[in-house]
C-alpha cells in the first residue's frame, strides 16, 4: 500500500464547490481507497491504495465529476514528495500562514513566475511540481494574480506540513 495526499481544487464547505468532508470520505472509500481521512474542510484527503498516483487521480476526478457535475482538479502527492517540497521550501524561516505551495501537474518553469501580475512584495520561487509564494504583507490585501493558479491548487505551508505528518503516519 502506498500513502497518498490529495489536494482538491476549489472545494469548500459552503457556496460554490460545496463538498462535505464526510461525503468525500464516503466517495474515496467507494472507489477502493483505504485509511481515508480528511483534514480541514478545504478538500484535503489522505488515503492509501495499491494503485498508482495517476490511477488514483483518475478515479477520484471521475467520482468528483459525477458528484459535482463538473470537473474538479485533483493533485496527488506521496507524503515523501511533500516532505521533499517542505525541505526545499525557500521560505522555511517565514510564517507558514503567509507562505503557500501552489501545486501544479505541469512543468514548473520561470515562465510561470514571469507571467504573474500585480506583484508587490510577494516573492515567488519554482519548486518541483509547485510554486512557492511568500506574501510578505499577508494575503488579504495582495492583488497578486498567478495565471498558472487556474491549473492548480494552493495550500499554506502550515496545512501542507500537517498533511505531510498525517500521511507519514498512515
Amino acid at each position: 500500500m502506498t500513502a497518498y495526499i490529495a489536494f482538491l481544487r476549489a472545494v469548500n464547505v459552503g457556496g460554490t464547490g460545496k463538498l462535505p468532508m464526510k461525503d468525500l470520505v464516503t466517495m474515496c472509500e467507494a472507489i477502493g481507497f483505504q485509511q481515508v481521512k480528511t483534514y480541514i474542510a478545504s478538500g484535503n484527503v489522505i488515503f492509501s491504495s495499491m494503485l498508482s498516483a495517476k490511477a488514483c487521480q483518475d478515479l477520484l476526478e471521475k467520482a468528483l465529476a459525477d458528484y459535482a457535475g463538473k470537473t474538479v482538479g485533483v493533485f496527488i502527492r506521496t507524503p515523501e514528495q511533500i516532505q521533499n517540497l517542505l525541505a526545499q521550501n525557500p521560505f522555511a524561516d517565514k510564517e507558514g500562514n503567509r507562505s503557500i505551495c501552489l501545486f501544479l501537474d505541469e512543468p514548473v518553469t520561470s515562465a510561470l513566475i514571469d507571467a504573474v501580475k500585480n506583484k508587490r512584495d510577494e516573492v515567488l520561487v519554482c519548486g518541483e511540481g509547485a510554486i512557492y509564494v511568500y506574501y510578505g504583507a499577508g494575503m488579504a490585501d495582495s492583488k497578486l494574480l498567478i495565471p498558472a493558479a487556474k491549473n492548480g491548487t494552493a495550500r499554506n505551508i502550515n496545512t501542507v506540513s500537517k498533511l505531510c505528518q498525517l500521511g507519514l503516519a498512515l
